[in-house]
């Protein structure tokens, strides 16, 4: 008998890095290419796992990534091994040469800790596409809450009531994300401190889908319209921030 195809376990990294880079202008498709080239199953080797590489529907000359750890000592020897080790000082310089900056980075978890799998990204590295794969035709949208230092109840508000409205009326987010309050373990790479962040990542078939469901999950919903979102309003200490991206050709979250 034919052997049953194995099917690779997924993967829930406990720490996150939303990272945000300002581009050189017109270089960002270079840079994409030497990323999934080059950076893709070589920061993998060393123990962390690239999730998500995109480009900025506003912004032509921003590259936003995401990667994942299982913990904060794990990061801390992936991070030496590959920034310590002969892929980086091969291809670093030119990769730095794109960039104006690249402090622009939220360090997250899923939300709440320990909570159902479906708070945090769950992926199968097998799945990524091969180098030269054609690039998907996906939208992802990033929103990005903030609150005061501290504060508890706007993150709950946002993971406990507009999370799950949202999931009545669209696809479920693929991860809701918090800031990892712990110190960063290695301080070589800058991450964004004082910050009380909820990132609600979610990937549609193209922008028009999101569109609706934003119009279904607000205009159509009284309690998100009338009560979820004023009371979030109430709590937040700046407006939420929206990203819309499209997934390169190798991005595993699209």
């Amino acid at each position: 008998m034919p052997s049953t195809p194995r099917i690779a376990p997924a993967v829930h990294p406990a720490v996150i890095e939303l990272r945000q880079y300002t581009l050189r202008p017109g270089r960002r498709d270079e840079l994409i290419e030497l990323f999934d080239r080059e950076f893709v199953e070589t920061q993998e080797a060393t123990g962390m796992l690239v999730l998500g590489q995109f480009r900025d529907l506003d912004d032509p000359d921003r590259f936003v990534w995401l990667r994942g750890f299982t913990d904060m000592e794990t990061r801390r020897e992936a991070l030496s091994a590959f920034y310590g080790g002969p892929v980086w000082a091969a291809h670093g310089p030119r990769a730095n040469a794109t960039m104006v900056d690249s402090d622009d980075v939220l360090l997250l978890r899923p939300l709440p800790v320990g909570a159902d799998a479906g708070s945090g990204f769950a992926v199968s590295p097998s799945d990524r596409p091969r180098q030269g794969s054609a690039v998907p035709n996906r939208f992802v949208a990033v929103s990005l809450w903030h609150f005061p230092p501290g504060d508890e109840d706007g993150p709950a508000l946002i993971h406990d009531r507009l999370v799950p409205a949202l999931r009545e009326t669209g696809p479920a987010p693929l991860a809701v994300l918090a800031t990892e309050p712990a110190d960063n373990t290695f301080p070589r790479l800058p991450v964004r401190t004082g910050e009380n962040v909820v990132a609600v990542i979610t990937s549609y078939p193209d922008e028009q889908a999101h569109r609706r469901h934003l119009a279904d999950a607000t205009d159509h919903h009284p309690l998100v319209r009338d009560e979820i979102l004023p009371a979030v309003e109430r709590r937040q200490s700046a407006a939420p921030r929206h990203l819309r991206l499209t997934p390169t050709a190798r991005s595993l979250v699209r």
